[in-house]
């Protein structure tokens, strides 16, 4: 199974496809699995409350965004694969992060939430066949594909990872 196309995911996750240096699901597994695992979770505690200007997400909030959109990419990448048809909603990042708690978490219970999360992806990824990574859904409003999402799920890690490095590090 190659990269995605344009046509296979909406044009607001360009910015996340293009992050994703691997010509198919598996190499992005193989690439970025282990690296984004390990900085994920290497993330200083002293920095989990830290907010690099008033009113952004703090850095446990921004982890707690990362598992929600995690999860949801899961669903619809599962909901996709499995070739139901039925539309999936889209969701507001800021709605779930004001109702997410995460300030009243601490920050070992999110990095244990996105290591599980991480790996159960990464093992529902690995079961698609291509027949499966090539079915095609609506999310968002947007036609996606399967293998498309599974590229919007690695590059929105990757594009936080940089935001973290720059703003918050």
């Amino acid at each position: 199974m190659a990269r995605p196309l344009p046509g296979d995911y909406g044009n607001y996750y360009e910015n996340y496809v293009k992050r994703v240096d691997a010509d198919n699901l598996q190499q992005a597994i193989e690439k970025y699995a282990s690296p984004l695992l390990n900085f994920y979770n290497s993330l200083p505690d002293e920095k989990a409350d830290y907010r690099y200007e008033p009113g952004k997400w703090s850095l446990k909030d921004l982890l707690q965004h990362v598992i929600d959109t995690e999860r949801i990419m899961s669903y619809r990448i599962l909901r996709i694969a499995r070739n139901d048809s039925t539309p999936l909603p889209g969701f507001e990042e800021n709605d779930y992060a004001a109702n997410a708690n995460a300030a009243n978490r601490s920050f070992e219970s999110l990095k244990q939430e996105f290591s599980a999360l991480r790996k159960s992806t990464d093992l529902l990824l690995q079961s698609f066949t291509e027949v499966q990574l090539n079915h095609a859904g609506t999310a968002s409003g947007q036609r996606a594909t399967a293998n498309g999402i599974g590229y919007i799920i690695f590059g929105h890690m990757l594009h936080h990872k940089e935001v973290i490095e720059t703003r918050y590090l």
